[in-house]
């Protein structure tokens, strides 16, 4: 596996602020970085919007991908700025910008977004999240991940499936629109497998069986790999860790994170993921049995980083 490892950055220029004047001078920078490029990013998704057809989306998507990836720029800038945060990362050096990815990551904080962003702009295609639907509501943002494509998913519950099982097909029809969308242009589709943030009392309402992540759940990944097929060059698998605890999002906008580790492990999608639709529940099975083994081996490597950084700290 190839390796880069950050060592501790500069002291941020602005990092001798008091820490709520840095937390207020970010959260700013990130408002007024999101506001001019998603002014830009509205105005192309209004001309797709108008002009419906496949051959203006095909020139158009790669335009509202490159004005993300300079959201995330900006949003890189102003961190380097504010924050003296140290980077221990390894795994991300050889990775190719052109091609698709389908990637996979633990989820500890609101935080990953931002560290999964910054380490990956411009080394792979731009990374699309499945979100929950109710995240659409989100202002500005919710808009822009709509224009995007990002996939949004709604999350039932038990109770609710039982009484209409139906439902169970809506995620998967959404995340299929979407997906066959990805495929006009270069995309890594991201997936937080376990479906939500780890904490303590999530760990242990699912009985999971590891110490560090709650059950992952194979049905985005899936449904991905069936609307792409082929297209996957591979599967990014990422862990990230805290030492000091999972922050909370003013935390880290405050600049409070000295140290952020992350791990990338580029693996070959296995032939059973290709076939996880095509045939039926018991290969589905299948696709679920090799997320839990790499599950698995994420919770030991997590447990060899330190083991830190479950859920986030107040």
């Amino acid at each position: 596996m190839s390796t880069t490892a950050f060592t501790p950055q500069p002291r941020a220029p602005l990092g001798a602020l008091p820490a709520p004047l840095r937390g207020t001078l970010g959260v700013a920078l990130l408002a007024f970085n999101t506001l001019v490029w998603c002014a830009v990013l509205f105005v192309l998704a209004l001309v797709r919007l108008v002009l419906p057809w496949r051959a203006v989306r095909r020139v158009l998507d790669p335009w509202l991908n490159r004005v993300a990836t300079a959201w995330i720029a900006g949003n890189s800038g102003w961190m380097r700025l504010t924050q003296s945060t140290a980077w221990d990362v390894e795994g991300i050096d050889a990775l190719a910008y052109q091609g698709w990815y389908l990637v996979v990551c633990n989820h500890r904080s609101w935080v990953d977004i931002f560290v999964l962003q910054h380490l990956l702009n411009r080394r792979i295609p731009l990374l699309k999240f499945f979100l929950k639907s109710e995240l659409i509501w989100v202002p500005v943002l919710g808009l822009a991940w709509w224009a995007l494509d990002f996939p949004f998913m709604r999350r039932h519950s038990d109770e609710v499936l039982r009484k209409h099982p139906e439902k169970r097909f809506e995620d998967m029809e959404a995340a299929r629109r979407a997906c066959a969308k990805f495929a006009l242009a270069p995309t890594s589709v991201m997936n937080f497998v376990e479906g939500t943030r780890f904490t303590a009392a999530k760990q242990a309402q699912q009985r999971s069986p590891y110490t560090h992540l709650l059950r992952p759940k194979a049905g985005g990944l899936a449904m991905a790999v069936e609307a792409l097929g082929d297209r996957f060059d591979s599967l990014l698998d990422m862990t990230i860790v805290y030492p000091e605890g999972a922050p909370t999002f003013w935390q880290f906008m405050r600049g409070d994170v000295r140290r952020i580790v992350v791990r990338a492990v580029r693996r070959e999608i296995p032939p059973e993921l290709h076939a996880a639709q095509a045939e039926g529940g018991a290969q589905r099975k299948r696709v679920q049995r090799w997320l839990t083994e790499l599950w698995r081996l994420k919770d030991e490597q997590i447990a060899a980083l330190g083991g830190m950084g479950g859920a986030e700290r107040d």
